[in-house]
């Protein structure tokens, strides 16, 4: 009977220590609201039929719209789809109905630790086209990128120099992007999956060499963020799988505004549009 006692008790103890540890660092609302994300997302397999981590983004952390510059909260995005759609090698929008849309950014010559925290808070999944010779000082920065809001956001070849790929030979196309390949695996531990051609100029060779190199897409954009509003390649609208392109702008690109006001517009005319953001290696 005592040795019942004392097992009682100290399993009390031990899930006493185990609520005050977790209430310290973790909402209980909140942990609720990612087992219950877990529990109903839809499980992907690859190819081999493995099953793969479903990317079901948690909740924004509570008022974190309002803080930075939304007049209301970001519409959560559906649950990834269980198969990829199929696409062409080169894309510049994702072929689906859902009403979604991806943000990618590139170069890497601003860094700013703001919008670290503001992609943490708001939960914002990003995809980052790094070019090496720009980025390299600050992988440290993307990184902290990489991991804010869930880790949702992923690290993505743009060459090691940012040159016009058409105006070189197979050879020197290559070595821009397997060699940056090489350097974002070598940092970040993942080999990236998608290739963006600097200018968004490409020839047959560019798509051979990043295939070659292990792209699984070449990405180009159907809107682009300036510093005041977006700007659409097709019509005056998004459209569902826009991809959308913006900048971690160089010093001479700096007017205007920071990059957190100038996400903060993005995200306001997607949210006007009816749009949630998704994560594009969800749907790649």
């Amino acid at each position: 009977m005592r040795r019942a006692h004392r097992l009682a008790a100290g399993l009390l103890t031990a899930g006493a220590l185990t609520l005050t540890g977790c209430a310290q660092s973790v909402d209980p609302i909140e942990r609720l609201g990612r087992k219950a994300v877990r529990s109903v997302a839809p499980k992907v397999r690859d190819a081999g039929g493995q099953a793969l981590a479903a990317h079901a983004p948690p909740a924004p952390r509570a008022a974190a719209y309002a803080r930075w510059g939304l007049r209301v909260p970001l519409p959560a995005a559906p649950p990834p789809p269980a198969r990829k759609p199929a696409r062409p090698f080169v894309v510049d929008r994702v072929p689906t109905r859902d009403r979604v849309v991806f943000l990618t950014f590139d170069d890497g010559a601003e860094r700013d630790p703001a919008f670290v925290r503001m992609v943490d808070e708001l939960n914002l999944p990003i995809s980052m086209f790094l070019t090496d010779s720009v980025a390299s000082p600050g992988y440290d920065h993307f990184d902290r990128l990489r991991r804010a809001g869930g880790g949702l956001s992923t690290v993505q070849n743009h060459t090691v120099d940012h040159p016009y790929l058409p105006g070189l030979p197979y050879a020197g196309q290559r070595a821009q992007i397997c060699g940056q390949q090489d350097r974002l695996e070598a940092r970040f531990g993942a080999r990236p999956r998608l290739f963006r051609p600097p200018y968004g100029a490409y020839n047959n060779q560019t798509l051979r060499a990043a295939g070659d190199c292990g792209a699984r897409a070449v990405v180009l954009w159907g809107a682009s963020m300036q510093i005041n509003d977006l700007r659409y390649a097709h019509g005056d609208r998004l459209r569902p799988g826009e991809i959308v392109l913006a900048h971690f702008r160089g010093p001479g690109e700096l007017k205007g505004a920071t990059i957190t006001e100038m996400t903060a517009r993005m995200l306001r005319r997607i949210q006007e549009q009816g749009f949630a953001v998704a994560r594009l290696e969800d749907y790649l």
